[in-house]
């Protein structure tokens, strides 16, 4: 009898604590879904100028150079003091150099409609004519007040595996509004001016009757 009252005792007293342990889980807070950004290209409406390029010229983007700590899937900013803060749970929906290869052979596609583009690497039996590479040398971000983007770009020709120009670029866009939406556009914006930079040179580089190496800082 005794052990019977003993085991009952127990019986109750694991039941109450499964029980508490099950309420306790199903009072607890569920951790947030991960956001996942993409870079827009910039479309037809938002190009202020296309440029003339020779005709049958094949351009090929990439790779693109990004910092190691921008190569990860968090969304990487800056705080006033300098130190990286990496977003748990906003990410990008693509690894970052891919999204940037794209967005500027996207944006080029628009600027220079006469030309066509791929993105490296490519098929090896493609005629490439160029290829333009990208080294993110700086990207800091501050959600409270701007973007930095500064890039070393090149410009090859793909027959003669020759650098023909090289180029420092920097760009400073406003963060707004001040969350990582607002952030995923000023770095979008920010390439949209590299696009042009790029796409005038290109069309001034298919013009000319020997490409020149020419190194401009």
């Amino acid at each position: 009898m005794r052990k019977r009252v003993f085991l009952c005792c127990i019986m109750l007293v694991l039941s109450v604590f499964i029980f508490s342990g099950c309420l306790s889980l199903s009072n607890s807070p569920a951790s947030p879904a991960p956001r996942f950004y993409m870079l827009k290209a910039m479309d037809k409406q938002q190009i202020s100028a296309k440029f003339d390029i020779a005709p049958g010229v094949i351009v090929a983007v990439g790779p693109i150079g990004i910092p190691e700590y921008q190569d990860r899937p968090q969304i990487v900013t800056t705080d006033k003091d300098g130190m990286l803060k990496f977003a748990q749970f906003d990410r990008w929906g693509e690894s970052l150099d891919s999204a940037l290869a794209r967005l500027i052979a996207d944006n080029l596609t628009v600027m220079l409609p006469a030309a066509s583009f791929q993105i490296f690497p490519c098929n090896f039996t493609i005629p490439l004519t160029y290829r333009v590479i990208v080294d993110v040398i700086k990207l800091d971000s501050r959600l409270d007040k701007d973007m930095l983007l500064v890039c070393q770009w090149s410009i090859i020709d793909a027959k003669n595996r020759q650098m023909v120009l090289t180029k420092r670029s920097e760009f400073r866009q406003p963060v707004n509004p001040h969350n990582y939406s607002g952030l995923t556009g000023a770095l979008s914006a920010a390439c949209a001016s590299l696009s042009n930079e790029i796409a005038a040179t290109l069309a001034e580089l298919s013009k000319q009757p020997k490409v020149k190496k020419d190194i401009a800082g």
